[in-house]
């Protein structure tokens, strides 16, 4: 329950999550060089697709929509971060907080969502190549991307429906960034039954997402064993750049998951390490993935390159 008497009004939250970095100024620069980097190859990617008209198909459409979903998790929470360690401003004010936490959250929910549609994308062009243009239109393609983002907001709200309203005994967040666990901890409340109810939560998105994939992906299994050893090629090329954002997306949330479940407790630099990899990680090696392997991307590039040298 709320210990109502022990509360205090809370105008602005303080990030003491980096008080013992050792060199915060190298640690704030280079998490400033990869944002920037994760930006810029995002960005390109999502022009390389929106101003070429050929590439306006549902797979480069799907990958324009993980674009923008990294751009928004990354930049959730890095300024804040590289405001505390190259600037010095470690406070953040009360609404604002929130605010980062809600962009926060709804860019990881989405980029579970993101992934889970570009599987169910392959899925339908490999099992169904002849239809898969009347399968999966633009439009649909569109709406589909549309309802998952009123989902994830859905989601998300409800972790803001439950900090609001309850009182705060200190005003100094133990993390990095605003976060639902940051937020909590500075409460008057036993944080046990909220983060139970977000366990739920997280493990009923990561299991039905993740689980989503994996059948989509047995379904790809189950086609390529009927395919010639050619279109084996294409289909495992196609896949490829698919499967290695998925690992590098769900690979630290598992690591995470299964040392704190079989009792390994993670110091706090262990864990602002993990969480600023899985927040930068993704938002970073995603564009570049699909800059390299998706060959019109690739070439798209090569040509505005190439068009700038030429115009020098």
């Amino acid at each position: 329950m709320p210990l109502q008497n022990a509360s205090i009004t809370v105008t602005e939250f303080i990030i003491g999550g980096f008080d013992k970095t050792k060199r915060p100024m190298l640690v704030g620069v280079l998490i400033l060089i990869t944002y920037v980097l994760a930006v810029v190859a995002n960005m390109v990617n999502i022009l390389c697709i929106v101003f070429d008209k050929r590439l306006h198909k549902p797979m480069y459409l799907l990958i324009c929509n993980l674009a923008v979903v990294d751009i928004l998790y990354t930049s959730s929470a890095s300024p804040t971060m590289i405001g505390v360690l190259v600037a010095g401003v470690n406070t953040i004010s009360y609404v604002p907080c929130f605010i980062q936490m809600f962009a926060f959250h709804l860019g990881g929910v989405m980029e579970m969502f993101a992934l889970s549609v570009m599987a169910f994308d392959r899925l339908v062009a490999i099992s169904c190549p002849f239809q898969y243009h009347s399968y999966l239109t633009n439009a649909r393609t569109l709406v589909l991307t549309y309802i998952l983002w009123i989902l994830a907001c859905g989601f998300v709200v409800i972790l803001a429906a439950t900090l609001i309203p309850l009182p705060h005994c200190h005003s100094t967040l133990k993390y990095t960034f605003c976060d639902f666990p940051a937020i909590m901890r500075t409460t008057c409340v036993n944080p046990s039954y909220y983060f139970g109810m977000v366990t739920i939560i997280l493990f009923f998105l990561l299991f039905f997402t993740f689980s989503f994939i994996c059948l989509s992906y047995f379904g790809i299994i189950y086609f390529v064993k009927l395919s010639s050893n050619g279109e084996r090629k294409k289909i495992g090329s196609t896949c490829l750049s698919h499967l290695i954002v998925v690992a590098c997306y769900y690979c630290p949330i598992f690591v995470t998951s299964v040392l704190t479940r079989i009792g390994v407790v993670l110091t706090l630099e262990a864990r602002h390490g993990l969480m600023i990899g899985t927040l930068l990680g993704p938002s970073l090696v995603n564009p570049f993935v699909y800059c390299f392997r998706t060959k019109e991307i690739k070439n798209k590039i090569f040509k505005i390159f190439k068009y700038s040298e030429k115009s020098q």
